[in-house]
């Protein structure tokens, strides 16, 4: 077989899908300048330019666009095949990388049952950043806020990210006017990394606030839960994610109005991953689906 160098094909195809040789540099973990002479490498190969300057960034020519096509699809073919090897029983674990307020709440109580019903399968899971995006070289499934679906990824969703003010009982009971038109005005308002979502859904509810919008921000979504079920304030919270805790009573919601009701929970994975990948894809979406109590009952 006639092939190029492999280094540079792998510095050609990050730099076209990124159309930075900057990013490309980042990704791959070499240097700006190894990219830029992987890629003259391969054009002097070839004997074709590949890229053109465009202002201060590239872009492919024709003949680079045409070499992509062919260099994009073979690399997903071996990643692929690769995966799919890697996640035969008893080679790596299934990699899950969830973020924080669905692996607390609805992965890990839950995780001792899959287990139980497929043995042979071993598991890592690790905490996801909310701006993660999917990386089947880094997990087999990313558990996160948005959807990405491409043609090396598909997206399943778990849950609404419809929002609504909570609070505890405790809270609720030792002060009851917060349950009146307009009582959230004077409530403690507890934030999640911002005071936009709350100004948000003011402004949804047409309540012109006296006061400013004040109360403690927290960074982590579990922080925040914490405060919430303590009884600190009130909180907007996806009610799907938090239903349980609902139907216990131990959580209030306060209004019908509502916010991000567009938006969602999603599971991210290849659309070629595996049987393991499907087996646990398909376990954790009756998890998310359930009526019942769960493993937390």
């Amino acid at each position: 077989m006639e092939l190029p160098p492999l280094n540079a094909l792998r510095a050609f195809e990050a730099a076209a899908r990124l159309a930075s040789l900057t990013n490309a540099s980042r990704e791959i973990n070499v240097t700006h300048s190894a990219v830029g002479q992987q890629v003259r490498q391969l054009e002097e190969w070839i004997g074709r330019r590949l890229f053109r300057r465009v202002g201060r960034g590239i872009a492919l020519t024709p003949a680079g666009e045409e070499f992509y096509e062919a260099v994009s699809t073979a690399l997903r073919v071996i990643s692929v095949s690769t995966r799919r090897l890697k996640c035969r029983p008893g080679s790596r674990p299934l990699s899950v990388g969830c973020i924080a307020s669905i692996a607390t709440r609805w992965l890990v109580p839950a995780i001792q049952d899959f287990l139980r019903m497929h043995p042979d399968i071993d598991m890592r899971v690790e905490y996801a950043h909310a701006q993660e995006t999917f990386d089947a070289d880094k997990h087999d499934v990313l558990i996160t806020l948005s959807r990405a679906d491409s043609e090396a990824c598909r997206s399943v969703r778990l849950f609404s990210r419809m929002n609504k003010p909570v609070a505890s009982a405790h809270y609720v009971k030792h002060k009851p006017e917060i349950l009146h038109s307009n009582g959230l005005e004077g409530a403690e308002l507890l934030h999640d990394e911002s005071l936009d979502g709350w100004a948000q859904w003011f402004e949804k509810a047409g309540m012109t606030r006296v006061k400013p919008l004040r109360g403690p921000i927290y960074q982590d979504f579990n922080l925040l839960t914490g405060a919430i079920m303590a009884g600190h304030g009130v909180a907007l919270c996806p009610i799907q994610v938090f239903r349980r805790e609902i139907a216990h009573g131990d959580l209030v919601v306060l209004s019908e109005i509502a916010t991000l009701e567009d938006q969602g929970y999603y599971l991210l994975r290849a659309h070629d991953a595996g049987p393991t990948v499907d087996a646990f894809t398909d376990w954790f979406q009756q998890i998310c689906a359930s009526e019942d109590d769960g493993p937390n009952a």
